[in-house]
């Protein structure tokens, strides 16, 4: 998957990155590659989380019984 980062430079020093496809997931890093790796982990993080709630949803979802 390919996702679109916005990396800008913090008045404090270092790079925020945020990922335009998921506004979740959003980190820093001190240098532009270290933002980069982080937002990568933040990314997996938040999917890993979405899956997980889909699943729950799902279960909850499922409705059992007979019609007749």
């Amino acid at each position: 998957m390919q996702f679109t980062i916005k990396l800008e430079e913090s008045d404090d020093g270092g790079y925020t990155a945020q990922c335009l496809e998921i506004p979740a997931a959003i980190s820093e890093g001190n240098t532009k590659e270290e933002a980069l790796e982080n937002i990568r982990k933040a990314i997996q993080l938040v999917l890993e989380v979405t899956r997980e709630q889909a699943q729950v949803v799902g279960e909850i979802a499922t409705v059992e019984g007979s019609v007749g």
